[in-house]
């Protein structure tokens, strides 16, 4: 991914109230079941940091996090990227009421180009990365709650 591509936006509409779409994007309990089970703390806190890794079959991915902002129950901005790589960005998960449920649209922003020659740093792979996280497996926890 690279400063020069527009954000990836990926948007999905929850049946579940704001709080509960919050709360699983923001209680690690939650986060561990549809996002990263390696996850080992989180708080939804401007200055929290925490860090995991996830393995790849050919290479391991540290990933670091720095929450930047928060408005409880509407917005959180992760500063997101990856130990001993090139690359930063920032992640932003953003509610919206819509008539008892909820609409999710997540933003990742390129602030530093990200390698070229790691197949997962492609911007087709953070698409279909965040597609696969936010209309599936979250969609999926949600709607099994």
């Amino acid at each position: 991914m690279k400063t020069s591509e527009p954000p990836v936006i990926v948007s999905q509409n929850f049946t579940q109230s704001v709080e509960t779409v919050w709360n699983a994007i923001t209680e690690v309990s939650q986060m561990r079941q549809w996002f990263f089970d390696t996850i080992p703390d989180f708080k939804a806190e401007v200055g929290f940091q925490t860090q995991f890794n996830v393995k790849a079959p050919s290479r391991d991915f540290m990933h670091l996090w720095e929450i930047t902002e928060v408005i409880p129950q509407q917005k959180i901005v992760f500063n997101w990227k990856y130990e001993n790589y090139v690359g930063d960005s920032f992640v932003t998960f953003q509610l919206l009421p819509q008539n008892g449920e909820t609409q999710l649209t997540l933003t990742t922003k390129v602030i530093e180009d990200f390698s070229d020659e790691i197949p997962e740093f492609k911007r087709e792979s953070c698409v279909a990365g965040w597609n696969y996280f936010i209309k599936q497996q979250l969609f999926e926890f949600l709607n099994n709650l």
